[in-house]
């Protein structure tokens, strides 16, 4: 960690000025692996950041490649690549880049040259497994992790018992358990042949809030993972497997999507265009 007896720096002309090139800190930062845009501006507001040997607690600084940038002491540098990297987390593995309480890191399992540029885009708790994002790309993180976005997060829950269906009625109008904001389910659907197993979308993603959903109506949760997030589904990735996101799967993630597969429309719609067709290849066939 940094000594606390360095000076503090204000910002002076030249770091606030908008040159080609120079970048807000926090987006340096976060182009640097650091974490996402949010997380770093905390870094900063913190004192953890320093610029050219300088403290820098205020936002709005501008920093180019020539200066030196130190998070906790480290020099970090940016990255001209980015990575959209999708894991299947085995249960075990934290998704923080450090904790000195804990051994596996879920990042360690991307073995690629520039892993130390990685950070974990959103949560996924030790306890759980399935989908989990990676990136070095702070933009898109917080895109994706903010809550006005609302992108979807589908789980499979194994429970120690069938739900029952006045219960999940409770957790879809919200439930207040130990903070002011409810918890609440955007959707639920019952597994075929597996009565103790349920999936559920969230869009918000608080800290374990399946978890405290499901103890709050008095079950045991005794699986969860992770098959969804927007557009990327886990699919048959194996625990501890991980994959490069195609740029259809980025682009469908940022815009909101929940599948990437073109469904058939049935019913009025498509009869209409059917016969539509037909009376197109009728009036050709009379020109003839």
């Amino acid at each position: 960690m940094m000594k606390r007896n360095r000076e503090s720096y204000s910002m002076t002309e030249d770091m606030r000025n908008d040159d080609e090139g120079r970048l807000r800190l926090q987006v340096f930062m976060a182009k640097c692996g650091v974490g996402g845009r949010r997380f770093c501006e905390d870094l900063i507001s913190q004192g953890r950041v320093m610029v050219n040997n300088k403290v820098i607690r205020e936002m709005g600084v501008k920093v180019g490649d020539d200066d030196v940038v130190q998070v906790d002491g480290e020099t970090i540098e940016r990255s001209d690549k980015v990575y959209y990297i999708a894991l299947n987390k085995p249960r075990g593995y934290v998704c923080t880049n450090y904790d000195p309480n804990e051994e596996r890191y879920a990042r360690d399992l991307i073995t690629i040259r520039d892993q130390n540029l990685l950070f974990n885009v959103g949560r996924l708790d030790k306890d759980s497994n399935g989908l989990i994002l990676f990136s070095n790309d702070g933009e898109f993180a917080n895109k994706v992790m903010h809550p006005r976005n609302e992108i979807e997060k589908e789980y499979l829950v194994h429970l120690d018992r069938k739900p029952d269906v006045e219960d999940l009625h409770k957790a879809l109008k919200g439930l207040y358990i130990d903070i002011p904001q409810p918890y609440r389910i955007r959707s639920f659907s019952l597994v075929p042949m597996r009565r103790d197993y349920i999936k559920v979308v969230l869009t918000e993603g608080k800290n374990r809030e399946i978890r405290k959903i499901f103890s709050f109506l008095g079950y045991e949760v005794k699986g969860l993972t992770r098959i969804r997030i927007g557009c990327i589904e886990l699919g048959n990735l194996q625990p501890g497997e991980f994959r490069n996101l195609s740029r259809k799967e980025i682009d469908g993630l940022l815009a909101g999507k929940t599948s990437l597969v073109d469904r058939r429309k049935f019913g009025k719609a498509a009869r209409k265009a059917k016969g539509d067709a037909s009376q197109s290849r009728d009036r050709k066939e009379e020109r003839r």
